[in-house]
């Protein structure tokens, strides 16, 4: 579609392009500056006011005041003034129809019921005029002529506004697309960053606490700054690439070394039959974002992190005794949580947030699962593992 696109002109035409038709009727107009008709001046009268409609008609038929009454009118005027101009002058004055079917085609393009009768009509009127005042030779030649022209001009112009149509849309799109994927990144490098800096800043505290009586557990703290940043440039890369799917079970125990090293006491708790990976990946975040939230902002001595899986769908559940995020003003605005809820609710699931009773905060996680996208998840995830452990032993060989 693009390339048959790229070789439709881009210049269509105009009414620019269609005014000079009015040389058709150059030969009647000389005649009767010659005074060669009967009344002149009512062939002049005639021939002014022919002109006059069709250059309204034209100038009013590429935009959408071709729908509107003067337009009509217009044409209406013109066909009026053309019967009785070939009528009473002959058949060389039939030359006109060819003009009112151009008008014809320009003012009711996209009407196709309308642009047909009124072709039939015009077409049929100009050949029987010239076979009954002129040469009968000719009337089916004129017919012929008055509908083509009429025809020709309204499908021309019709497909190159579909065309451009088609291009505007096409223009559309590839912005949509470009501000889908700045949302995408966006949303994950808010999300990666945030819970990484979180932890690297957790684990910082706790090597400067534990340093001055226990280097062991402060080196090891030390190593796991090290490796959440290693993981950190790996995320990041898979998050620019648009290839990153995360791991729910990763997240959880993610989720359980950061809650220990920040001293809050923590229950996770798992169950149900397994998870597609698409599902996975959406809870992860949703752990990755809640469990961030209850670190950074919400003062909370416990949290529990709850997966319950079922047939159909998934529920998580985070909840906490602390004050909750929305106390944070870096968290008013909601913008991990808001991200979040827009992503759950592309898979059909639901985001849901609030108060936990008198002290708490809770976090609810709502998602479908499909019995044939899990199992078609399975097999795909079956087939990444391979070719993962495949390239992973090329690499070691």
């Amino acid at each position: 579609m693009s390339d048959t696109l790229a070789n439709v002109p881009n210049k269509a035409p105009n009414r620019w392009a269609l005014l000079p038709w009015l040389f058709i009727i150059s030969g009647n107009a000389i005649d009767v500056a010659k005074g060669e008709p009967p009344l002149p001046w009512l062939a002049a009268a005639g021939l002014f006011v022919f002109a006059v409609c069709y250059s309204g008609t034209i100038a009013l038929g590429f935009d959408e005041r071709r729908h509107s009454r003067l337009a009509r009118a217009l044409l209406i005027t013109e066909a009026v003034v053309t019967y009785p101009l070939a009528i009473g002058y002959g058949s060389e004055w039939t030359h006109c129809f060819l003009l009112l079917a151009i008008s014809a085609g320009v003012t009711l393009r996209g009407t196709e019921r309308a642009l047909g009768v009124t072709m039939i009509i015009f077409a049929g009127s100009a050949g029987a005029i010239t076979g009954i005042f002129g040469d009968g030779g000719d009337a089916a030649l004129m017919g012929y002529g008055t509908l083509l022209s009429g025809v020709v001009v309204a499908m021309i112009i019709s497909l190159f506004e579909a065309v451009r149509q088609l291009r505007d849309t096409r223009e559309e799109l590839a912005r949509g697309a470009v501000e889908r994927e700045r949302l995408r990144f966006s949303r994950d490098l808010h999300d990666l960053l945030g819970h990484t800096l979180s932890v690297v800043v957790v684990k910082a505290e706790a090597v400067r606490r534990l340093a001055p009586r226990d280097l062991d557990a402060a080196l090891g703290q030390a190593a796991d700054i090290e490796a959440v940043g290693r993981q950190a440039l790996t995320e990041i890369r898979e998050a620019v690439s648009g290839y990153r799917e995360g791991s729910l079970t990763t997240e959880l125990d993610r989720a359980r070394s950061l809650l220990d090293a920040s001293g809050i006491d923590t229950r996770i708790t798992q169950s149900g039959p397994p998870l597609p990976p698409q599902t996975e990946a959406l809870l992860g975040w949703v752990v990755r974002e809640g469990v961030t939230n209850v670190v950074r902002h919400s003062g909370a001595a416990t949290c529990s992190v709850e997966v319950r899986g079922k047939p159909d769908g998934v529920h998580l559940e985070i909840t906490d005794d602390g004050r909750g995020p929305a106390a944070s003003p870096d968290t008013a605005r909601g913008t991990g949580l808001k991200g979040l809820a827009e992503r759950l609710a592309a898979a059909g699931g639901s985001l849901t947030s609030g108060s936990a009773g008198r002290r708490g905060y809770r976090l609810v996680a709502e998602l479908p699962v499909d019995a044939e996208e899990d199992a078609a998840d399975d097999r795909s995830a079956s087939t990444r593992s391979r070719t993962e452990n495949r390239t992973q032993e090329a690499r070691t060989a």
